[in-house]
């Protein structure tokens, strides 16, 4: 090990804390993180705080105590070579001295992928990639996937009972679990670009389905409502104006359309292409849910939370869209044949035809536990037999 090992990963994990900061607000941006260390001390740090703000390493020349010339600066992902929002983040590692660059994650965008490193090699800059990798990569699996797929990452949430209940034999599904689980379940929805709802869940439940935090981002609201069934009496509708609302839709009723337009919601038509790819519905018409993935990414959402019902998460998983899903598990019994579960439809025959998750990490949030996994290969083969 090299002397400077133990303080490099100090930086870097403070940088990784830095980047953080950004959660919700640089989308479609990266969360990155930045520290400047001459000495062994931190002269200057920041993070990109939101998108068309300023990059993480420009921040931190920004907070400079002194110079920089002869400094390591540490960043959570390779550096910018491009102009965008912003001009490249290496010309400022090279105007301000920096004499070696200590990188966590590699950037997937095709128009940095190793030229930032390599354009600092060119000027003599020591640098190092990969460092702490790992824990940097976490801080971005929506970018990385929505940068490389123009796809939305999804995240398909729910919170059951220990028997796999999401409900009561009623119905009645609050609260499952505890007060830290449900604050947890706020802060995910200020991650995420937008987050998707069904219809059943909207007339079940009334839900607002925005992030209760102090200045928190706010993901814009859709609803898979294949009949545009939604009352003109909900929370979504009525609030349509101050968070930005979607209604996906598989019919053309204009009157409809027309008094939700008075409200502020937006109507999307995503009919039916193929059965693999749509939202049940009991009235025959379907929404298309990689149709209405393809829409938020062309429209630079990159990432979506589905916080619906059984038929909702059945679908999503039928159609292949979801990448990761995050469990609420409390501990508590509710029984009951008929009481509702997180993923409902027909399902598969034998085990081996089970979606396959990977990569587990659990969380205990006061008596509850999250469990997160990655889809491992997606579901679509998973009816291949259904």
């Amino acid at each position: 090990m090299r002397e400077y090992d133990n303080p490099d990963q100090s930086y870097m994990r403070k940088a990784i804390e830095l980047a953080k900061g950004g959660a919700g607000f640089t989308s479609p941006n990266p969360l990155v993180g930045a520290v400047i260390v001459k000495d062994g001390r931190i002269i200057g740090e920041g993070y990109h705080k939101k998108i068309g703000g300023l990059h993480a390493e420009r921040e931190a020349f920004a907070s400079l105590t002194e110079s920089a010339e002869g400094a390591t600066i540490y960043v959570t992902l390779e550096p910018c070579c491009h102009y965008g929002h912003q001009p490249p983040c290496t010309l400022a590692i090279v105007e301000n001295g920096i004499k070696r660059v200590v990188i966590g994650s590699r950037d997937p965008n095709p128009l940095v992928s190793g030229k930032g490193a390599e354009f600092l090699r060119s000027k003599g800059i020591v640098v190092e990639e990969d460092f702490l990798r790992e824990e940097c990569d976490e801080l971005n699996p929506i970018f990385f996937h929505y940068i490389t797929t123009h796809l939305p990452y999804v995240t398909m949430k729910y919170a059951m009972t220990l028997d796999g209940k999401i409900a009561t034999r009623t119905g009645a599904s609050k609260w499952i679990t505890g007060e830290d689980a449900r604050t947890h379940v706020h802060a995910l929805r200020g991650r995420y670009s937008a987050i998707l709802a069904g219809i059943g869940t909207v007339l079940a439940d009334d839900p607002l389905l925005n992030c209760r935090l102090p200045g928190a981002h706010q993901p814009v609201r859709i609803i898979a409502d294949s009949k545009l069934q939604i009352p003109e009496s909900s929370q979504l509708v009525q609030t349509a104006n101050t968070y930005r609302t979607i209604v996906a839709c598989a019919v053309n009723d204009p009157e409809k359309e027309e008094l939700l337009h008075k409200y502020g919601v937006e109507t999307l038509y995503c009919p039916e292409s193929t059965s693999a790819h749509c939202a049940p519905s009991t009235k025959g018409s379907e929404v298309d849910l990689v149709q209405l993935i393809r829409y938020l990414g062309e429209n630079q959402l990159d990432s979506l939370l589905i916080e619906g019902g059984g038929i909702l998460h059945e679908a999503a998983l039928r159609s292949g869209i979801v990448n990761h899903i995050c469990a609420y598990i409390a501990p508590k019994l509710f029984g009951g044949k008929d009481a509702k579960t997180p993923v409902e439809g027909l399902g598969v025959d034998v085990p081996d035809n089970g979606a396959l998750l990977d990569h587990p990490k659990i969380t205990p949030l006061g008596k509850d536990l999250l469990l997160e996994y990655d889809l491992k290969g997606g579901m679509n083969h998973v009816y291949r037999n259904c």
